[in-house]
């Protein structure tokens, strides 16, 4: 209660509306399965674009398991999915190291002095005190590393004996004459280091002065010095595969001392192991090693005995930046063992642990409805040992489905399966979380330039996404077309879809003149309750939305007056429902009732501080079969 502790007139706002439940989004999907590169142990971040990916997670190049290079099924079915409606999606990717003992790549300790990698990470050649490797394992990371030196204008004044916009530990070139001496031709600069300092800021005893330093001595700024330029670095990332963009990094400082606006703008700040931020955890692809180096001419006078012309070259005001670079190129990574199914589940979850993988990352996204593991069931007809990894993944992801209870799994049958095998896999399995999909999709691969059998799980994430953006989660998603298909690793007939579909294997169909279709929205339960893919999302979404619509009603007191807020609250949401025919019923009080009063709660309830609320609604259900019943009528009949 407000206090009224002196007369005078108060204003108070008050609210005379009942709590609105907002609609929960019923298309963000979550993608678990190997990629070329990119993080592993990170809380995976939104992705709205095929560019996006292939940015973090390497690009379309197929992947090498240590038997011979297979497709990359994860670019693809991301691909997919954009090309089928998809709007966002989430990414968690597995790796399995080679090796006896496998390693996530856990944020690297600093100061550093090697790699602690042996698995998967591609690293430069060794360079002495520099070193430059990928920050995450995987083949994406071998990619070459070009540092370039800058030399910028004049920042002495010698009228003032003062420098401009300069802070301390700017590494800086310093000449007695201007320009710097350079042979005749332009674009030729002759050999030798420049001058190197570094500058330094100094208390005379009355005022703030500036000093050059060269890590052997100090030097006071005179009138003979005419010309100091700041020198900074350009890094540019040149990934393996041309079709991706080449990261660049501008005008950083060379000393790791140096600050600019308070913050670490140095080569060793921006390539650092641990970065400040995910973001720039996930999105800087190396990780660049400066610990060896006291300060920011060391790092210079490396880089000029890697680079012996690099030095002429920086004093010459037009030579290109090619002239002053060096390259690093980073080799040695690899996609490590194919995962399995420890590896799908990841690690983490329990309250000491400080890194999350696999599925176990997913578990802290929220707003994730559909997840599936594209390409784990590659080769699942051929061995026994194939056959139990596919399924156990299968299981995993169903598994993590139903424990998040508003998810549900789409699950890929195996490549070149026979109607039987299709059968066999799909027995296997029994969850209301989870749609199980038959047969692979064929779109052309732009890689090999021919025709490849995909998982259909990537685009089936994208029709549901499209499906419930056009319609709605209520409306079955089926009879879509698939962009993108080209063909079908099999073409099934009616009569092989009636022996699948009562078995709640979902069929891709060919229709003439109506291309490739999803002919099928039935779940992998064999509860007739839950028996439609629609069903099942669209009572999550119901259950989600109230969930968080109502959260606002712990602790407060629960009395009449709470009940009917809930109730008011709950009707207002299933109403508008109703009126967008996501519900059974000419009227209303035919699609739900909700019910919050004293016949859903007992004394016991009310005394060990539970609310207690019964809703009931009249869900569709899709028509599955369209009967139109003919006969013969005479015209002189009556109706």
């Amino acid at each position: 209660m407000p206090e009224y502790l002196a007369p005078g007139v108060y204003v108070e706002e008050v609210s005379f509306r009942a709590k609105s439940i907002e609609g929960v989004s019923t298309t963000t999907t979550a993608f678990v399965g190997p990629t070329r590169y990119g993080p592993i142990e990170l809380v995976p971040d939104v992705i709205t674009s095929l560019v996006e990916f292939e940015r973090i997670y390497g690009d379309r190049q197929p992947l090498d398991f240590g038997g011979g290079p297979i497709h990359n099924y994860m670019w693809h079915a991301v691909r997919m999915f954009f090309e089928n409606g998809g709007k966002r999606l989430y990414v968690a990717r597995v790796f399995a190291g080679r090796g006896s003992v496998e390693t996530l790549n856990s944020p690297l300790p600093s100061p550093l002095t090697a790699p602690i990698f042996s698995d998967g990470v591609a690293i430069s050649e060794n360079t002495g005190s520099l070193l430059v490797w990928a920050r995450f394992p995987g083949s994406g990371g071998n990619m070459q590393v070009r540092i370039s030196l800058t030399a910028g204008p004049n920042v002495y004044d010698t009228g003032t004996a003062t420098l401009r916009g300069v802070v301390a530990n700017e590494v800086v070139i310093v000449n007695s004459t201007f320009p710097p001496t350079h042979a005749t031709t332009p674009n030729q600069a002759t050999a030798g280091a420049p001058d190197v300092w570094w500058t330094e800021q100094f208390f005379n005893g009355t005022s703030m002065q500036w000093r050059l330093n060269n890590g052997s001595g100090t030097r006071a700024l005179d009138n003979t010095i005419d010309n100091i330029r700041v020198v900074t670095a350009n890094v540019t990332i040149i990934p393996d595969d041309p079709n991706i963009a080449a990261f660049v990094y501008q005008d950083l400082a060379i000393d790791s001392r140096h600050r600019r606006n308070g913050a670490d703008d140095s080569l060793a700040g921006q390539f650092a192991a641990n970065q400040p931020s995910l973001g720039r955890a996930r999105s800087i692809p190396i990780v660049m090693d400066l610990s060896g180096f006291a300060n920011g001419i060391g790092i210079v006078q490396h880089l000029l005995t890697l680079a012996p012309n690099l030095g002429g070259h920086l004093k010459n005001p037009v030579s290109s930046d090619d002239q002053r670079s060096h390259t690093f190129q980073l080799t040695g990574g690899d996609d490590g063992a194919l995962p399995g199914p420890i590896d799908y589940q990841g690690v983490g979850g329990d309250p000491s642990s400080k890194v999350k993988s696999g599925l176990k990352a997913l578990e802290d996204i929220d707003e994730v409805s559909i997840v599936a593991a594209p390409g784990s069931t590659v080769g699942h007809n051929a061995s026994p040992i194939a056959t139990s990894r596919s399924m156990a993944i299968l299981q995993a992801v169903v598994t993590h489905a139903s424990q998040m209870r508003y998810r549900i799994a789409v699950l890929d049958s195996g490549n070149d399966q026979t109607i039987a095998d299709v059968r066999e896999m799909r027995g296997k399995i029994d969850s209301t979380y989870a749609a199980f999909y038959y047969p692979w999709i064929t779109e052309f691969d732009p890689v090999t330039q021919k025709d490849v059998n995909l998982p259909p799980s990537g685009a089936v994430c994208g029709i549901y996404a499209r499906n419930d953006i056009n319609r709605g989660v209520y409306k079955a998603p089926a009879n879509e077309v698939v962009d993108g298909a080209i063909g079908l690793e099999k073409i099934l007939n009616k009569a092989q879809q009636d022996i699948l579909n009562p078995l709640g294997i979902n069929c891709f169909r060919f229709f003439e003149g109506r291309g490739y279709r999803l002919w099928g929205a039935r779940t992998t339960s064999s509860d007739p309750e839950w028996k439609y893919v629609n069903l099942r999302r669209y009572f999550a979404y119901l259950e989600h939305s109230i969930d968080k619509g109502t959260q606002w009603a712990v602790f407060e007191p629960n009395g009449e007056r709470l009940w009917a807020n809930i109730r008011i609250t709950i009707t207002d949401f299933l109403f508008n429902e109703w009126q967008n025919g996501a519900l059974l019923g000419d009227r209303a009080e035919k699609a739900f009732f909700v019910k919050c009063d004293r016949s859903t709660m007992t004394q016991n309830d009310l005394d060990n501080g539970r609310l207690v609320c019964l809703v009931g609604v009249a869900a569709l259900r899709p028509a599955e079969y369209v009967i139109i019943r003919i006969g013969q009528w005479t015209a002189d009949r009556k109706i």
